[in-house]
């Protein structure tokens, strides 16, 4: 498995106690507890696979005696009728994993599939697609993994992972009369060793302070390909 193996089985434990830890009333009602069946994970549309390992831990999670065979790849395109995994076993515990397994798939593959057209959008250009931590609380982990299978890169796992430094911190720091050379220079003096320091901006004027105050990265924030086209000509050296 690509991902932390403890990390992953502790979101699928949160997962699972949300849907199941009440029971299954309407399996255990209805089914045999000693029928055995198979079961077939079916796409629905074209797209990027992300989260099968995942989906295989759920069901192993809710009965271990489950055979799960996970038969494409996360990254692989997938169509309309392809079979992602095949189960054998317990039709109550099959029944019982199947929703939190298949929204773990669907939720990933979205994501996976929605960074690949991002980058079919770009291809030809020097670009690179990374994301954000705009993410689904709790579920930060595999998104980002999901972004990766989509061909896409990530930014910062956590505050930790790197200097950003947004428009509530340059507001906060600009009151006290700081300069944005003196808080770059500050974030490099006080940075982790290996650390980047990168300083979000909002107009192109911002842009050339950033350039000039040696920022190693420049977000620029919520513009229109156009205006960032004009503000790359500005500081490409």
């Amino acid at each position: 498995m690509l991902l932390p193996e403890e990390e992953v089985d502790n979101i699928i434990d949160l997962a699972l106690a949300e849907d199941i830890s009440h029971g299954d009333v309407t399996s255990e009602a209805l089914i045999p507890t000693e029928l055995q069946g198979k079961a077939s994970i079916l796409v629905k549309a074209e797209g990027i696979l992300a989260g099968g390992e995942v989906a295989q831990r759920v069901f192993l999670k809710v009965a271990p005696s489950l055979r799960v065979e996970v038969l494409i790849r996360d990254g692989a395109r997938v169509h309309p009728g392809d079979i992602v995994a095949t189960i054998f076993g317990s039709v109550v515990s099959i029944l019982k994993a199947e929703r939190v397994a298949i929204n773990f798939l669907q939720r990933l593959s979205g994501i996976a599939s929605q960074t690949a057209q991002y980058i079919a959008k770009t291809r030809g250009f020097v670009v690179t697609i990374t994301d954000t931590r705009k993410t689904t609380p709790g579920l930060r982990l595999l998104e980002k993994y999901a972004v990766r299978m989509g061909g896409g890169q990530n930014h910062r796992l956590h505050l930790g992972d790197g200097i950003l430094i947004k428009d509530n911190h340059l507001v906060a720091l600009r009151a006290l009369g700081m300069s944005l050379k003196d808080i770059v220079a500050r974030a490099k003096h006080n940075a982790p060793q290996g650390l980047k320091v990168e300083v979000e901006v909002n107009t192109a004027q911002e842009a050339v302070d950033a350039v000039e105050a040696g920022v190693d990265i420049i977000m620029l924030d919520n513009m229109s390909p156009d205006e960032m086209g004009r503000i790359v000509g500005l500081v490409s050296v």
